[in-house]
């Protein structure tokens, strides 16, 4: 097996050679010629909220790593890149070759971000992250990256105070808003009320308190005017007992005559009324109700009338007494005159109970309708409520942002210019064109011989024929010899050529190119 690898390699030794040399040398000069690529890191750290939780809310609750992205997507925009780029006049080899967009993109690619986090098995516990450049000059990549780390700094000051004061604006108008409608329900409801005086369902206990004692002052005021009558009557039985003289007919001709105290007519309309008032306090066993009820049925018994309306008796229809004697008239005038005043203040006892009647009948219709009204003000009020705590925590997030206190980057280490390149990494890269190059190698040999079809032993020539094979001598001829000279000196220009024409293009490109480095 050595044997024949020896064979081969002296057979094929120069283009295994060439093969070798031409790819090694193209990636060794690549290698050599292109510059240096430096790197600078700079750390900022994740200063938490100042003030506890407890005290202020921050408005800002956004992940940490979401923010970031946030922000890096407004730093990397082509605007601001495009102002560091002038700023520091960055890749002034390329801005003759390449449009703005495609510097752009390879500043972006220059650009790492890494977080730092504090508990690796927990996601949203980054305490810090690390802003990385990497440039061909040390001292400028040193101040892009820390204008960098300044602008996410900055940014993320702006930010967040640009949010806390967009929530306190929106809350405001919230606020604002449910405010007028508060201001409009309120007027809503006091305008009902007022419209409404007496007949709200927190008055029904006081109209029907104030019934009661209607109530109570008809049936003193009704018991009056009986025992006026019986006293009348009793003033009627005298004056028919007394003789009556010439002068107390003279005199009672021109006075107005004594009529009777009340009809049977007005007596069933004043009971009718007075069940009906029974009736809103009472149910119909009541002893008043079937009290009043048994008189009733009595009178429209004598009078022969129905349930229905009774015709008011008129002053006309009462029969008229005999005159009374002098001296009986002055009392039956006043026993009258204050039969007269119990009466107005019957009626007037009798219209306002029927006004609190119809009140408190009313009572629930408005009561379904303030429910309404109060459901829709007590939740705007509510809403407003809310709406002001949450704007009182939003101006003092607010307030936080604008002194600093809330959640911070700050610079932990600044970036400092490299002395050791970060690219490109030479020795890994000339050990990698070296297996390549011996790859090639051996494949362009394995190749020649596969295509080879001459014979270099007497075993190959054997193989092939079945002639005798006793030797197999060497012939070369002085022609052989020259032409292997000439192919020699050829070879040798074409590989130095060869040489020279990759190790000038390797320049041309790798110069002070950094596209061909790798990290």
């Amino acid at each position: 097996m050595l044997a024949l690898a020896w064979a081969v390699w002296r057979r094929q030794k120069w283009l295994a050679i060439l093969v070798f040399v031409l790819p090694l040398t193209a990636a060794t000069s690549v290698v050599g010629f292109a510059p240096n690529l430096y790197q600078s890191t700079a750390t900022v750290l994740v200063d938490r909220q100042q003030i506890p939780e407890g005290f202020v809310r921050p408005t800002v609750t956004s992940e940490l790593e979401t923010r970031l992205r946030t922000i890096s997507q407004e730093i990397l925009s082509r605007s601001r890149l495009d102002a560091i780029i002038r700023r520091f006049g960055l890749y002034a080899n390329r801005r003759t070759l390449q449009p703005s967009e495609a510097i752009i993109e390879r500043m972006r690619s220059d650009i790492r971000l890494d977080f730092k986090s504090g508990d690796p098995q927990r996601r949203g516990s980054t305490i810090a992250f690390t802003i990385s450049y990497q440039g061909t000059d040390p001292d400028m990549v040193a101040q892009v990256t820390n204008a960098l780390a300044f602008s996410y700094v900055e940014e993320n000051l702006k930010a967040r105070e640009r949010q806390a004061t967009g929530t306190a604006q929106f809350l405001k108008v919230q606020l604002q808003d449910a405010r007028r409608r508060l201001d409009e329900q309120e007027r809503q409801v006091s305008q009902f009320k007022r419209r409404h005086l007496g007949e709200l369902p927190q008055q029904m206990d006081t109209s029907l308190a104030i019934i009661d004692r209607l109530d109570a002052q008809l049936r003193l005021n009704i018991d009056s005017q009986g025992r006026l009558g019986e006293r009348r009557e009793a003033l009627a039985n005298r004056a028919a007992e007394t003789p009556i003289t010439s002068e107390d007919r003279s005199r009672a001709g021109g006075d107005n005559l004594a009529r009777t105290p009340e009809s049977p007519a007005e007596t069933l309309a004043r009971l009718q009324q007075e069940l009906r008032t029974l009736r809103i306090r009472y149910t119909d066993q009541h002893p008043d109700v079937v009290r009043v009820r048994s008189a009733i049925a009595d009178l429209e018994t004598e009078l022969g009338q129905s349930l229905g309306p009774v015709a008011t008796a008129t002053p006309h229809s009462r029969p008229l007494m005999t005159p009374y004697p002098g001296r009986l008239r002055p009392a039956d005038d006043e026993l009258a005159a204050e039969l007269r005043a119990l009466k107005a203040e019957e009626r007037r006892l009798r219209d306002s109970i029927a006004l609190y009647v119809s009140r408190v009948q009313n009572t629930p219709k408005l009561e379904q309708e303030l429910k309404e009204l109060s459901r829709d003000y007590d939740s705007t009020k509510e809403l407003y409520v809310s709406l002001s705590k949450r704007y009182e925590e939003a101006e003092l997030a607010e307030s936080m942002e604008q002194r600093q206190k809330g959640e911070q980057f700050r610079i932990l280490d600044p970036a400092l210019p490299s002395t050791v390149p970060a690219a490109p990494r030479r020795l890994r890269l000339l050990l990698i064109a070296g297996v390549l190059s011996f790859g090639l190698a051996v494949g362009a040999v394995v190749l020649a011989e596969a295509l080879d079809t001459s014979f270099h032993s007497r075993e190959s020539l054997r193989s092939f024929t079945s002639v005798r094979v006793i030797g197999l001598p060497r012939i070369v001829l002085d022609a052989d010899i020259r032409r292997r000279q000439w192919r020699f000196r050829l070879a040798a220009a074409g590989t130095t050529l060869a040489v020279s024409v990759i190790v000038g293009i390797s320049y041309f490109l790798a110069h002070g190119n950094d596209g061909f480095l790798l990290w």
